[in-house]
């Protein structure tokens, strides 16, 4: 009984970490994951990217200006030869020039490549848009694929505890019978044997605990590592129904293919702006400059000034460049067919996973709803298996057998619950409807 004795303490030391601690519900549990999960962090930054690509700044429509200004600074020895025969030198002559000007280029049509490369842009951001959809989605069922693991850890814990404190009163109740000799020795050992077993159980079932909270923390990127939390445990299924809506809708719903959508457009586009290769573009120019110059006496003129402004229309028409415009427009609109099948395969393969999801879940359901009923009837086996043992009628083996027969009930149970649920959560994601529903 002294092993006994300290197992019981020890338990009870181990088990006050899992005292009374804040309880993280689904919302907060999501809403720490939307804000702090580095994987949704970076899709986020890369929708910014995308804003920005898809912006007026980014399309081309904008002219350029660029500012130049020079200065230059000649001495040397001149000698110079005049008409009349005269020839001069001159040693040291300095002659400087100053230039500043504001130049102006806008293109007004180029084939329409400039638009079309727009469109292109736009399309971009609606696809990393879809991008961190996704990200969110997978995310969000990582983390709840976790989240019920410390639910259903959590209940087995409870599960565990309860086995746990019928086996100690069946000891104790064994030890005062021995010692009034209506057993014997045998029933005693039976009993510390199985509340040994039970404590491992239970000593493992709270160590598994705290691994995958941690591992929860870790999902949600929680500064404190080690933060004990409790979770909700009650679990609410979709109506059948409204799960039928969500799968007549997910052709137009689901991330995967409005992503192939996205992509086909972005292909259109690219193949509508190769094909500026076959018009011309016209261009317009414009500056202002100031030109100065300080020459030396062998010039015609001392000093020179000039400002004012200049304007011009460039046509330019690539007539031929070798063959690789034809090339780029035939490839582009290759790839806009293959990205077309492409989609058309995507079609077929997300309707397979929803029917397969859909008829997973359905199972799982069913199979939930049955263990609930066996839960229900190994509970009532034990209580009676329990009555028959004090009064003698049956034997400690079989008490134990009917008592391990509801601690498998139990958390089988547990097991299909939270399986069931995350069932239910990846056919939304399927459905395109993971994100508009209540956890």
């Amino acid at each position: 009984m002294k092993n006994i004795n300290y197992i019981w303490f020890f338990l009870g030391c181990f088990g006050s970490i899992f005292g009374q601690v804040d309880l993280l519900s689904k919302e907060d549990a999501v809403s720490e994951v939307l804000e702090q999960n580095f994987g949704i962090v970076i899709a986020k930054n890369n929708v910014v990217i995308s804003e920005n690509n898809a912006g007026l700044l980014n399309s081309g429509y904008l002219p350029s200006l660029t500012g130049n200004a020079g200065a230059s600074y000649n001495i040397e020895d001149q000698t110079v030869g005049f008409q009349d025969g005269r020839i001069s030198d001159i040693t040291d002559a300095e002659t400087t020039r100053y230039n500043a000007s504001l130049n102006l280029n806008y293109t007004l049509f180029d084939g329409l490549g400039r638009y079309y490369d727009y469109k292109r842009l736009k399309e971009n951001y609606n696809l990393s848009q879809l991008e961190a959809r996704e990200t969110i989605e997978t995310t969000l069922l990582q983390l709840f694929s976790v989240y019920y693991e410390v639910a259903r850890l959590t209940e087995n814990v409870t599960v565990l505890e309860e086995t746990f404190q019928n086996t100690k009163k069946r000891l104790l109740r064994a030890g005062y019978a021995f010692e009034y000799g209506q057993i014997n020795k045998l029933e005693v050992l039976n009993a510390e044997v199985d509340i040994v077993t039970d404590s491992i159980n239970l000593m493992n079932a709270r160590q598994q605990l705290r691994n995958t909270k941690r591992d929860l923390n870790v999902v949600v990127n929680h500064k404190d590592l080690e933060r004990n939390f409790e979770v909700d445990t009650i679990v609410a299924f979709s109506s059948p129904m409204v799960l039928e809506e969500f799968v007549q809708g997910s052709d137009t719903n689901n991330v995967r293919l409005l992503q192939a959508n996205s992509n086909k457009r972005i292909n259109e586009f690219s193949y509508k702006a190769s094909k500026a290769v076959f018009l011309p573009s016209l261009g317009l120019t414009g500056s202002y400059g100031w030109n100065e110059g300080n020459f030396p006496s062998t010039s015609f003129a001392s000093s020179n000034t000039t400002t004012g402004f200049s304007a011009g229309l460039n046509l330019t028409w690539s007539l031929f460049d070798g063959g690789r415009g034809i090339t780029n427009v035939k490839n582009a609109k290759i790839q806009v067919q293959n990205t077309d099948l492409v989609k058309r395969q995507l079609i077929s393969e997300v309707q397979r996973d929803i029917a397969n999801a859909e008829g997973n879940y359905s199972n799982l359901l069913a199979i939930y709803r049955l263990q609930e009923q066996n839960v229900a009837t190994a509970q009532n086996n034990f209580e009676r298996s329990n009555e028959q043992y004090k009064v003698g009628q049956i034997s400690s083996v079989e008490l134990r057998q009917a008592q391990i027969n509801l601690l498998n009930a139990q958390t089988n149970k547990n097991f299909a619950k939270y399986e069931t649920k995350l069932a239910e959560l990846e056919l939304l994601q399927l459905t395109g409807q993971l994100l508009n529903v209540k956890f």
